[in-house]
């Protein structure tokens, strides 16, 4: 099998950037979910609250990162700063050290997004200095951590998955949907369907990085969003197809693609065309 699409999500639930290689990092590609948009209380906020998230466009360019939205001019972050006061920011459970951005990006978020329940947007920096454990109990020996990411590191999907739910919503008359609802970082071709959730390992062919499938990623509401436009076109789907295909049989929920860690392989190279084996 090979490596079809190489994506990274610098920002939490914005917009991601298709790549032909990135370099690898015990947290993921270099620089996913470095960042991320909280509310006042340093509470993290996404497309699940607010859709319109799927509107802005990220950029990694010449030392910095820029985001971009059709209604107002790109908002460009130096990507050296390292002086921004530091706060506590929230996903899920956890509690994580990180820098804020500052107000010129809060008024940009706010202006472009408007507020969430009266609460204005800002900004945040994962402090590398910070380590965010991914939840032991799944690991298999290993330690593994991440940055502002749902979990884990990694989400890794193939196209026969996404080919198999696609005949399922077009039998429903429904259209078929691009991979990018699902946000994977790595997608593979050349397997069967969901075939990635009987593996343990996944490899380089010549050995230079090798990944740890160790969860099945439990879909939500942010499937339902096209990415183009932050619309729900379609309310419940493809989560309700999903379900119906018991992709997880002793599961119940809708689940699409395997969470996965770095076994090996920190600060190495990979890209598009790489041949992987699984085990």
């Amino acid at each position: 099998m090979r490596i079809t699409e190489l994506n990274l999500y610098p920002v939490k639930s914005l917009r991601g950037i298709p790549l032909e290689q990135a370099m690898l990092d015990v947290r993921g590609l270099a620089y996913d979910r470095n960042w991320m948009v909280v509310d006042q209380v340093g509470r993290f906020v996404t497309q699940r609250q607010l859709p319109g998230m799927a509107r802005v466009s990220v950029r990694l360019e010449d030392g910095w990162l820029v985001l971009e939205h059709p209604e107002a001019q790109p908002l460009a972050i130096e990507l050296a700063r390292r002086d921004q006061q530091r706060l506590t920011a929230y996903v899920w459970d956890d509690a994580c050290q990180a820098l804020d951005e500052g107000e010129e990006a809060a008024d940009w978020l706010t202006g472009v997004l408007g507020d969430l329940r009266g609460s204005r947007l800002r900004l945040v920096r994962f402090d590398e200095a910070h380590r965010r454990p991914v939840e032991p109990r799944y690991l298999q020996g290993e330690e593994a951590h991440t940055a502002f990411a749902d979990g884990y590191p990694f989400l890794i999907a193939s196209t026969a998955s996404l080919a198999a739910l696609n005949h399922e919503l077009q039998q429903k008359g429904l259209v078929p949907l691009p991979m990018n609802r699902f946000r994977p970082n790595i997608v593979l071709e050349g397997v069967a369907a969901f075939a990635e959730d009987g593996w343990s390992e996944v490899t380089a062919q010549d050995g230079r990085y090798r990944f740890g499938l160790r969860k099945p990623c439990q879909r939500c509401k942010i499937t339902t969003i096209n990415q183009s436009n932050g619309i729900i076109e379609v309310p419940g789907e493809p989560l309700q197809t999903l379900i119906q295909m018991k992709t997880q049989p002793m599961r119940p929920g809708a689940y699409f693609g395997q969470n996965a860690t770095l076994l090996a392989g920190a600060e190495q190279s990979i890209a598009v065309g790489d041949t992987l084996q699984a085990s």
